[in-house]
């Protein structure tokens, strides 16, 4: 597996893997078993950077990715979030905490509990999950530079938040990395997102980057989703928005053709090739798209084809929201 540096220096597998869906939003879940089974092949398979949360299932999803990953310690980086009050839970729709907390004694609670459950010494990469309004992110960051100091925290990030908060994060505490959505068919961070980071040095992490599986090929304009799948809940996916979109997946699997390669494959290697300190962390419960994701680190674009692919990107509308509303209000501050 290639490898890429995140910040300054923080070195990972050029595609990592998004855990998130071992336990949360994408049924049915593996058991047990079969989940760290997954988790230790993708390290066999050259994967080395692994993304959790503490809000994840309610903690369980970081005591999955602890144990499974125990063995290897350091040859692997875990990266896992803060910023809910988990001693305040609350439940909506997919058991998650609906109360943001980014206080210092709630970020020293949350980053204790996942030491605990990651079974580690120290986080290699902290996320701040959603920025709290309610707390200056000059706070935060200060926050975060004392953990770092006392050796709890390596690096840390922000996730879906705006360039000017995380200017404001980066003269306190330099930031290793973001965290926000990115894909052939969300590209809002190529306005002022990516500008941001390759400025200030900053590493790009996206997640769903195959569109929460839409980007595989795998759905048709007769699909539908359960309502325990997080997916009915998006309007992009909902009946007349899907169909519409579809579009966009017959042209990736037109661009699969061309190369002799699948649809997920063609998503990766498009984002790897738009900047080398971007790194993808496609979620899968399974081997098989692990060894098929990891491909996609091998793809590679002309710039005449890249110039080609935006052009027609840009002729394709894309339907309907990539978030309910109500969580939608939680990014971009």
């Amino acid at each position: 597996m290639k490898k890429r540096i995140l910040g300054a220096d923080l070195e990972v597998s050029a595609i990592g893997l998004g855990c998130m869906g071992f336990t949360q939003s994408y049924p049915p879940y593996p058991d047990k078993k079969e989940a760290i089974n997954t988790l230790r092949k993708a390290v066999e398979l050259g994967v080395t950077f692994f993304d959790t949360a503490e809000v994840y299932s309610m903690f369980r999803n970081e005591e999955l990715v602890g144990e499974a990953l125990k063995p290897f310690g350091n040859d692997v980086i875990i990266a896992t979030k803060f910023g809910y009050d988990m001693a305040n839970i609350q439940f909506e729709g997919t058991a998650r905490p609906i109360e943001l907390s980014s206080r210092p004694e709630t970020i020293r609670k949350a980053i204790e509990g996942s030491l605990k459950r990651l079974k580690r010494d120290n986080i290699d990469l902290y996320y701040q999950h959603r920025v709290d309004p309610n707390v200056p992110i000059e706070i935060v960051a200060e926050t975060l530079s004392d953990l770092i100091k006392e050796g709890k925290v390596l690096h840390w990030g922000l996730s879906e938040a705006a360039p000017s908060t995380i200017r404001r994060a980066h003269k306190i505490c330099p930031v290793t990395a973001v965290q926000s959505e990115y894909s052939l068919w969300y590209r809002n961070a190529e306005a002022e997102l990516l500008p941001t980071l390759e400025e200030l040095g900053i590493g790009f992490v996206p997640f769903s980057p195959l569109g929460k599986a839409m980007l595989t090929g795998r759905f048709d304009a007769r699909t539908t989703f359960d309502k325990s799948d997080f997916r009915s809940t998006i309007p992009r996916f909902m009946e007349g928005n899907l169909q519409h979109n579809i579009e966009l997946v017959d042209y990736i699997s037109e661009l699969a053709k061309q190369k002799a390669t699948t649809p997920a494959r063609i998503a990766l290697g498009w984002l790897l090739a738009q900047k080398d300190w971007i790194v993808p962390i496609p979620g899968t419960k399974r081997v098989e798209r692990i060894e098929e994701n990891i491909g996609g680190a091998d793809i590679e674009f002309s710039s005449d084809e890249l110039s080609l692919i935006k052009k027609h990107l840009d002729s394709i509308e894309i339907i309907g929201a990539r978030y309910p509303e109500e969580q939608e209000r939680l990014t971009g501050r």
